[in-house]
């Protein structure tokens, strides 16, 4: 099994316990499963493109840094410009849990990405009840109904979709419903990066689409390679995460673009 098998194995049993532990109907009876949601696409647009996360660790890194806590580092991210945030939830192995967007929902006036891995309606219910704006589908572990269906619901929750993919067979993915297109610079298989590999899937998109390259995105060289050719989006964690202060670490960066 690649990790990728084994995390959606594990996600399958977290959701089938959450189930039994909290209904639809108490998700949808939280505070905010009714508030009006941010959009990631028009803040792409208007802000600095870059998409900041927060993220303890991985399963290609392990612990990146357990030191700091949500709202100290995304208020930070947006203070500095940020278009939106984005929070792992996957806690097994990422570290995360739905508390880290719950604790800075409040605080934050930019778009939420809930970055976990989507297998399930209940978990699109559950997102929009923590007071996510986006949530993740990655083609890999999805099959284009699913996505379309997914789609489809997180529209109705009135949260956006931006899908993942790696691969040109993942293309197929894609339908006119969809938000934003992420394109992986990591292998989830074997966790290479490959910049150039995904300036190749972008130029097979159609017109129009905004596009976000995710993960891989090491320095400011990488970043202004990307968006000289053309990307709109650019999701990026390690980079600032693996810093003692991620929010200067932002702050630094976001002041050479």
């Amino acid at each position: 099994m690649t990790i990728l098998d084994k995390i959606i194995e594990r996600k399958k049993e977290e959701v089938a316990a959450a189930k039994l532990r909290i209904s639809l109907d108490r998700l949808k009876d939280t505070s905010f499963f009714g508030r009006p949601t941010y959009s990631l696409k028009e803040s792409i647009k208007n802000k600095s493109g870059i998409i900041a996360e927060f993220k303890r660790q991985s399963p290609s890194k392990g612990i990146i840094n357990n030191n700091v806590q949500p709202l100290e580092v995304v208020s930070a991210y947006e203070n500095s410009g940020a278009s939106g945030v984005s929070i792992l939830t996957d806690h097994d192995f990422f570290g995360g849990n739905l508390n880290d967007i719950l604790s800075v929902r409040n605080d934050i006036n930019i778009p939420i990405l809930r970055k976990d891995f989507m297998i399930d309606e209940y978990q699109f219910y559950e997102a929009k009840s923590i007071g996510a704006d986006v949530v993740l589908l990655i083609a890999s572990c999805l099959s284009p109904d699913q996505v379309q269906e997914f789609t489809e619901l997180a529209h109705q929750l009135k949260m956006e979709v931006l899908l993942e993919i790696h691969t040109e067979d993942e293309l197929k993915h894609f339908n006119s419903e969809i938000d934003l297109v992420g394109i992986n610079n990591r292998n989830l298989k074997d966790f290479k990066v490959d910049l150039q590999h995904s300036v190749q899937l972008k130029n097979q998109l159609p017109k129009g689409v905004l596009s976000v390259a995710e993960s891989g995105i090491y320095n400011l060289k990488d970043f202004q390679f990307l968006k000289e050719k053309g990307f709109d989006g650019f999701l990026m964690g390690e980079y600032f995460m693996k810093n003692t202060d991620p929010a200067k670490a932002f702050e630094e960066f976001a002041s050479q673009i």
